[in-house]
């Protein structure tokens, strides 16, 4: 396809194939998944599922690549849909308007997938998607926090026993040391958390660019380790 030329360009032939021949899962499509899975496509990914619960708020807008004032209110995933199908027609895409837990995991199969990625919120999501993952022996990578942050240059990719400076990586390492799991490919900063308002606003403080530049690097991450093996 002409669409995928530059990519041939850059990773050659057989690269590109694979990748038009590989499926990925993600889970979440907001701020860092939003763009995780429209990179992913953009580099010829040729299957993707999509799992998110949520519609598409007002205050989506500052940050989220689906968000627009045409799409608030619309379900997330519907909304990734169309338009990841804008950007490649013949897209394979499967869509679930799920928020994934412990309690429903079971409903769903993900032995047919290359990667997994984990661009979530919530612990026990993020630790039963990575433990699902393990437990099948497929490649995963999880997002850490992104909000309340802005210095990009602190983003790093690394396993999440190294990590450092992030409360939610410190979480995970211990929740997954619990379950004997380890090795597990995170993106994080080590920044402290940013927030120069004062309020009662519980909302997470966040810009664009630490969850955006956090999904172009976990998809560069899939990307690479998928024409790697």
């Amino acid at each position: 396809m002409q669409a995928f030329s530059r990519v041939k360009n850059l990773i050659g032939e057989k690269a590109l194939n694979k990748l038009q021949t590989s499926s990925v899962a993600v889970f979440g499509v907001g701020g860092v998944g939003g763009f995780v899975a429209e990179a992913l496509v953009r580099s010829g990914i040729g299957r993707i599922a999509v799992f998110d619960s949520d519609k598409v708020d007002e205050t989506n807008l500052n940050r989220q690549v689906i968000a627009t004032k045409n799409t608030v209110g619309l379900d997330k995933v519907d909304v990734i849909k169309d338009r990841l199908l804008s950007i490649n027609e013949n897209l394979k895409i499967e869509t679930y308007k799920v928020f994934y837990l412990p309690e429903n995991a079971n409903q769903f199969d993900l032995s047919g997938y290359d990667y997994i990625v984990d661009a979530v919120d919530t612990v026990s999501a993020k630790l039963e998607i990575i433990s699902r993952a393990k437990g099948l022996n497929i490649p995963v990578i999880s997002s850490m926090g992104t909000a309340g942050k802005l210095e990009i240059e602190k983003l790093k990719v690394g396993f999440v026993s190294d990590t450092k400076g992030c409360p939610l990586a410190r979480v995970m390492r211990r929740e997954l040391k619990k379950r004997g799991i380890d090795n597990v490919k995170v993106v994080y900063s080590e920044e402290s958390v940013c927030a120069k308002e004062n309020t009662l606003d519980r909302t997470p403080p966040s810009m664009i660019f630490v969850p955006a530049t956090a999904g172009l690097m976990i998809a560069r991450e899939v990307v690479l380790d998928l024409i790697k093996g």
